[in-house]
């Protein structure tokens, strides 16, 4: 098993600093690292709500030794943002300050999507879809609705759910691991 790397171990200790506390758990964090080592050359890869930074880490633990990619990571809460860019990151990593559902069409396409944020997830996911590149990947974490104690909030994972189980571009598969995991490949069409 390999060792957490540095830069998470950092990202965690941020969140408790910032009682941040929805950052990605495991296996959700070694999952991005290796869907990020996996990318193409010139890989683009988006994160939809960096939080306190611990997916971002993880992310950049997977281009270790990469510097073709592309990492974009959009968070709304103003705080969070300035926090995460006093942390030092590559260059090859944007933190971008805003509301991820408006900021999507603007982004450009990406191999690679971490939706981990009400915006882009919960509410905009066709606009998540719409950005993923033929070949992309997309990855949605949270889905288990037993986490949820409000029957709203249930259903909307279930809508989440069916959207990319039903979506006719994408090949997903729903993994019951963590808090819930899906997985959607959008199709070359």
């Amino acid at each position: 098993m390999r060792a957490v790397p540095e830069r998470v171990t950092e990202s965690i200790r941020r969140a408790g600093r910032l009682a941040f506390p929805a950052s990605c758990e495991d296996p959700t964090g070694p999952l991005l690292a290796a869907l990020a080592a996996a990318t193409p050359p010139h890989a683009r890869i988006l994160e939809l709500g960096t939080g306190a930074g611990v997916g971002t880490a993880w992310l950049v633990s997977g281009l270790t030794g990469r510097t073709d990619a592309t990492v974009v990571t959009v968070e709304i809460d103003t705080e969070l943002v300035a926090a995460v860019r006093e942390a030092g990151w590559p260059p090859y990593v944007e933190i971008v300050a805003g509301d991820a559902e408006p900021l999507l069409p603007e982004l450009g396409r990406f191999n690679l999507i971490f939706a981990d944020a009400v915006a882009g997830k919960w509410t905009g996911l066709d606009r998540t879809i719409s950005v993923l590149a033929p070949g992309g990947v997309l990855v949605v974490d949270d889905m288990d609705p037993a986490r949820y104690p409000d029957p709203e909030h249930r259903a909307t994972v279930r809508r989440v759910e069916q959207t990319l189980a039903e979506d006719p571009r994408l090949a997903s598969v729903q993994l019951r691991a963590g808090t819930g995991i899906t997985i959607a490949t959008r199709c070359h069409q």
